[in-house]
């Protein structure tokens, strides 16, 4: 199935000069959102992973599917002060400012192998600190997995010492 017919573009958005890739009509198509989440999931089946970690908010849908299909735990990534319980944190850097992302401290078993999920990979930041949460509680990344990748934006360079897979690339 040829997803791409299935992204909207949207340009400036959100603010003038952004092309927006917009994912919702892939979601509200059965057959289109269910094949991008099959398409993910056998990539990742015979490599025993224990946790899909996914990231606020798009990836959530897309890494709660994939852990169904895995068989896996689904531990979301947050933007602080959206979790109850103890936290770990981490704070980076955006293109104007900076973001901080929380995980649930007994989210992730030692030595547990993690698949890394998200929508989108575009300058790679955020991805990086999701990553650095799931190091700080000892889980092994086994790959990272974004449905599109932004690739003139070089989003691969902060996350290189990991696998990494796209479904679709720009």
């Amino acid at each position: 199935m040829d997803l791409r017919k299935h992204i909207r573009t949207i340009p400036d958005w959100p603010k003038p000069g952004i092309l927006f890739y917009d994912i919702m009509p892939l979601m509200a198509d059965r057959d289109a959102f269910a094949a991008s989440v099959n398409d993910i999931a056998e990539r990742y089946k015979d490599k025993k992973i224990d946790y899909i970690v996914a990231i606020d908010a798009r990836g959530f849908i897309l890494g709660s599917a994939i852990a169904y299909r895995l068989n896996a735990g689904f531990v979301p990534i947050r933007k602080q002060g959206k979790l109850p319980f103890k936290t770990q944190t981490v704070t980076y850097d955006l293109e104007y400012g900076s973001g901080t992302l929380e995980i649930q401290a007994d989210a992730i078993k030692k030595d547990s192998n993690v698949l890394m999920v998200d929508d989108l990979l575009a300058t790679g930041g955020t991805m990086a600190a999701a990553c650095q949460l799931v190091e700080k509680l000892q889980g092994k990344i086994i790959a990272i997995a974004f449905l599109m990748e932004l690739k003139e934006l070089n989003g691969r360079q902060k996350i290189q010492k990991y696998k990494i897979s796209s479904e679709l690339v720009y």
